[in-house]
């Protein structure tokens, strides 16, 4: 199973370097289920809630690396509270629901669930649907840092040709000039072209 550790804080990271699981299920049996089932596969830290009202608090609390709901008829007031706790979707989450519809698969994926699946909750295949969870959860993990990559570049861009538009009509000068005077400035201050092309675009709107 491999998923970010997120840091731990406090006593935890002194104590243990294992991947922490919260397991909120409100049937004991069910949950030794749960517990055996993770204890077979490899080490990890399990934490179980029996209470799903609150899990917010608890997960945020806990901070844990994963996050393992069953529940037999999850409300959707529970999935807003998980969407709080996910922040947003900071860490796989799998759910195991005894039944479902179109609307609250749906609102569960949008929550931050990496893994739904409707009663399908035993021992042989808690692991493996664990897996595909952070493996989806690592799939838009890399999407999202792409995208948000790209973006940035985007915006630097146009950052970047604001201010060459600066210097062109300050200066007289045309678009390669402007370039270059921009590339000087980063070089000799030590600092990224985007960084000193916003420096300038932002002096230029403070003297109108």
């Amino acid at each position: 199973m491999n998923v970010y550790k997120r840091p731990a804080s406090g006593s935890r990271q002194a104590m243990t370097d294992k991947l922490s699981i919260i397991v909120v299920e409100p049937d004991r049996d069910r949950a030794l289920l749960i517990v055996d089932s993770l204890r077979e596969a490899g080490e990890y830290d399990i934490h179980v809630i029996s209470e799903p009202t609150g899990i917010a608090r608890s997960i945020q609390s806990h901070n844990p690396d994963m996050v393992l709901i069953d529940i037999a008829d999850p409300t959707r007031d529970m999935l807003e509270e998980l969407t709080l706790a996910t922040g947003p979707l900071d860490r796989p989450v799998a759910m195991f629901v005894d039944q479902s519809d179109d609307g609250m698969t749906r609102a569960a994926i949008e929550a931050g669930v990496s893994a739904y699946v409707v009663a399908g909750l035993k021992a042989e295949r808690v692991k493996p649907i664990l897996d595909a969870a952070v493996a989806r959860f690592n799939m838009f993990q890399r999407m999202r840092t792409e995208l948000a990559a790209t973006k940035k570049a985007l915006e630097e861009r146009k950052v970047i040709d604001r201010a060459k538009g600066l210097l062109m009509k300050a200066r007289g000068i045309d678009e390669d000039q402007a370039y270059a005077m921009l590339r000087k400035a980063a070089m000799d201050q030590n600092r990224r072209m985007a960084d000193v092309a916003q420096a300038l675009v932002t002096a230029a709107g403070l003297l109108g």
